[in-house]
């Protein structure tokens, strides 16, 4: 399992988001509070973050714990971002794949990263490959279940599907095709935020005065606003505002529209499963 955060807002040095709280994502990489399955998070660490004027991140990842990094702590304390994804890992399962299997993961102007687990990895999401062109397959960063997921959401984001639809959708294939996978994702733009809550812990905390919002597994501090989200759910936010719709797994027809959204999230994956993928395209910027 692992520990992660999204936070749009002002500008602010990302330490203050990410360190400076009593209970920061930081300190979750040895003392999570509400982690269902594990207890440290010490397999390596990622933060991605958006500069003024550039649609396009940076990252800085490492395979280590993230409180034995001397370099993070000076970007922590000098870098200033009004967005930013941050995540500490526990791999699942041993593997080779050191720093390139630590989120977030990027393409172009988005940021990704996955809180659980699959089981029976990989054997089990071993139907969804051939719903992605050899492109994606060749060019994942690391052979990891969160690397593949990232895969098949960049995939439907890439065909034209939005950031809400394409992480839906993911994560009711995955869930068709691995009953019990555990599947919170985190996915933003620098300007949005879309998230699940599926099979472990989210919660949000929105300041609309200040016009900030901030995602993560689990509260930083004892602030009375954090909200948790249910099971099931997927969320969409922006600094102004979050919006919380209902994810039926395994479905294959419109479900009816979110009365506070007026969404309505078409199932279209398992449709891929029997018929070629269509041509790879890359999102506007």
């Amino acid at each position: 399992m692992c520990r992660h955060l999204a936070y749009l807002g002002p500008p602010v040095p990302f330490g203050e988001v990410l360190d400076a709280p009593p209970h920061s994502l930081f300190r979750q990489s040895w003392a999570p509070r509400r982690q269902r399955h594990g207890t440290v998070n010490a397999d390596g660490f990622g933060v991605g973050w958006y500069a003024d004027g550039d649609p396009v991140p940076a990252r800085y990842r490492r395979a280590v714990p993230v409180w034995g990094d001397e370099a993070y702590a000076d970007l922590a304390r000098v870098v200033r971002s009004g967005a930013l994804l941050a995540a500490v890992r526990d791999a699942t399962l041993a593997g080779a794949d050191g720093q390139a299997a630590a989120a977030p993961f990027a393409a172009g102007r988005w940021l990704f990263s996955h809180n659980g687990a699959v089981p029976g990895w990989p054997g089990s999401l071993a139907p969804l490959v051939r719903t992605l062109p050899a492109e994606a397959l060749l060019s994942l960063e690391a052979r990891c279940d969160s690397a593949f997921l990232w895969a098949l959401v960049l995939h439907g984001l890439r065909t034209g599907e939005d950031a809400a639809h394409a992480v839906a959708e993911t994560v009711r294939a995955a869930a068709d095709a691995s009953p019990g996978a555990r599947l919170n994702f985190l996915l933003t733009d620098g300007r949005t935020i879309t998230a699940t809550a599926w099979g472990d812990t989210l919660w949000y905390l929105a300041d609309p005065a200040a016009r900030r919002t901030v995602v993560a597994s689990e509260p930083y501090d004892d602030d009375p606003r954090w909200t948790e989200v249910p099971d099931r759910t997927l969320l969409t936010a922006d600094r102004d505002a979050v919006r919380l719709t209902p994810l039926a797994p395994g479905r294959t027809d419109p479900p009816p529209a979110d009365e506070r959204t007026g969404t309505t999230l078409t199932g279209g994956r398992a449709a891929a499963l029997t018929s070629p993928p269509p041509p790879l395209k890359e999102p506007t910027t």
